[in-house]
């Protein structure tokens, strides 16, 4: 029985649609597991900012399209690149267990950064994390895939840059970072370092073959940050870290929003059970929103 698993093709992607593939082949031995590579927005047009592409989930719009279609059963996402509403008729269903959550820096030390200096980011959160730690810092928009970003700032000459820890990780270049930036202040984004499986909302084979997959404590975290940055009117690339923990037997989530240019911030941190992730999320942004968090977000949007 074929059971397709449709990704984008970059290495990371592929990394996470064959370590599912792997696990499911280990679940479900009798199962013809393959992998599909499409192409996304992201893919075709790396000249535009990510900023600028908004909301409409540029990495994630066409694999989706592949399962609506039947091409696919399984879209295999990075989480923090997913819209925090899926498109009409999918259903997020499982997550792998998380790998690192840290930022870490190539090309430089947060010592080493100085006022004036070039920084190569696509993303608002990072850029403005940045910006706060090292004021008069220049932001220099780059987008391109982990090795490419890699090989610039390591270039003579080249711009230091910021990336996933699990990234690198997973793609064997953990030798590659100078230093891994510390999440009380670099809270990372919402779902990163989650694998996220995506399904048709009515294929109960597909939610009962991939359930064997699903990480439950990591499922709980990942709600909590998606219903946060839901709330919030947020997308993928809005100046926003959200980090839940399960202390004690208990969910942990806090929350850093900042300006674009990292001269204002917000924080928030809120406990409760987990089993009410949902509220959990809600809660601490209504916390945010009544004291700006809005505005802060509205005027980074370019």
């Amino acid at each position: 029985m074929s059971f397709a698993l449709s990704t984008r093709a970059s290495k990371l992607a592929l990394w996470q649609a064959h370590t599912t593939r792997d696990a499911l082949r280990a679940a479900w031995p009798e199962l013809d597991v393959e992998v599909l590579h499409v192409d996304s927005k992201g893919d075709q047009d790396r000249s535009t900012e990510l900023a600028r592409f908004g909301r409409i989930g540029i990495f994630t719009v066409e694999v989706d399209r592949a399962l609506l279609d039947g091409r696919s059963r399984v879209a295999v996402h990075s989480l923090k690149d997913m819209t925090t509403t899926l498109q009409e008729g999918t259903r997020l269903a499982a997550v792998l267990p998380r790998g690192p959550v840290e930022d870490v820096l190539i090309g430089a030390t947060l010592a080493t950064l100085k006022s004036g200096m070039d920084f190569a980011t696509g993303s608002l959160r990072r850029g403005a994390m940045l910006c706060a730690a090292v004021p008069g810092l220049r932001i220099v928009p780059s987008r391109g895939n982990v090795p490419t970003r890699v090989e610039r700032a390591r270039a003579e000459g080249g711009t230091p840059t910021v990336l996933a820890r699990a990234g690198m990780e997973r793609l064997g270049m953990a030798d590659q970072y100078d230093e891994v930036l510390d999440t009380a202040d670099f809270i990372p984004a919402v779902g990163q370092g989650i694998v996220g499986l995506v399904i048709r909302e009515d294929d109960d084979e597909a939610a009962e073959r991939i359930a064997a997959l699903d990480c439950a404590e990591t499922h709980a975290r990942a709600l909590a940050e998606r219903a946060l940055l839901r709330a919030m009117h947020g997308g993928c690339n809005v100046p926003l870290g959200a980090h839940a923990t399960i202390v004690a037997g208990d969910l942990n989530l806090r929350a850093r929003v900042l300006s674009a240019d990292g001269s204002e911030e917000l924080r928030g941190e809120r406990a409760g059970p987990v089993g009410d992730a949902d509220d959990l999320g809600r809660a601490l942004a209504d916390e945010l929103l009544s004291a700006g968090a809005d505005r802060l977000v509205a005027e980074a949007r370019p």
